[in-house]
C-alpha cells in the first residue's frame, strides 16, 4: 500500500473519531437545507441544480459511521423534504434512507476527511440518489420520467464540488462545540 491508500482506509477502530453535531444544528441544518432547496430557486433558478438535503444528509451519514444511525438520518430529511415538496410523501424518504444507510457504510470503512474522498462521495451519491428517484418515479407511481445521464453527470460534479466547502463549514461547527 502507498502513504496515501493508508490514509484513506481506516485500518484500526481506534483510528476512527467521531466527533457530533451540536444538538441545534443537527436539528437546523437539515431544516435550513430544505427551506433552501424550496425558497432560493424561486428567485435564483441556478440554485435549482443544488440538492442540498442530500449534502447534509451524506455529511451526517458519513460522520455518525452507523449505518443504523444514517439511515434515521436519512429517512428523516427525505420524510422532511417530502413534506415541502409536490411530490407524493414518501419518494425522497426511500432514496435518502438508502443513501444515509450507504453513505454511514462507506464512513465505517473510509477516511471521509481527505477532500478527494468527499468530492467522490458527494458525486457518486449525487448519481445514486437521482438514479434511485428515476427508479422509484418509473416504477411505483409508473410515470414517465426522463433520466439524461450527461446533465446528471454535470450536476453531480457542480454538487460534489459545493459538497467541498459545505462539509469544512461543518467541521467546523463541530471543532466548536
Amino acid at each position: 500500500m502507498t502513504d496515501f491508500d493508508e490514509r484513506l482506509l481506516i485500518t484500526d477502530s481506534r483510528e476512527i473519531r467521531i466527533a457530533h453535531l451540536p444538538t441545534w444544528a443537527m436539528a437546523l441544518i437539515p431544516l435550513a437545507a430544505i427551506l433552501f432547496e424550496v425558497y432560493v430557486p424561486l428567485a435564483f433558478r441556478f440554485f435549482g441544480y443544488l440538492e442540498l438535503p442530500l449534502l447534509v444528509t451524506v455529511y451526517f451519514a458519513i460522520n455518525r459511521r452507523s449505518p443504523v444511525a444514517g439511515t434515521l438520518i436519512g429517512a428523516g430529511i427525505g420524510l422532511m423534504q417530502d413534506s415541502f415538496s409536490h411530490q407524493p410523501l414518501g419518494m425522497f424518504g426511500i432514496s435518502k434512507t438508502l443513501v444515509g444507510y450507504f453513505a454511514a457504510s462507506i464512513g465505517s470503512r473510509f477516511d471521509v476527511d481527505h477532500f478527494a474522498v468527499r468530492f467522490v462521495v458527494g458525486f457518486f451519491f449525487f448519481f445514486f440518489h437521482q438514479f434511485l428517484y428515476w427508479v422509484l418515479v418509473r416504477a411505483l407511481l409508473g410515470q414517465p420520467m426522463g433520466f439524461d445521464v450527461r446533465q446528471t453527470l454535470l450536476v453531480g460534479c457542480l454538487n460534489a464540488a459545493v459538497a467541498i466547502p459545505l462539509f469544512h463549514i461543518f467541521d467546523k461547527l463541530k471543532e466548536a462545540s
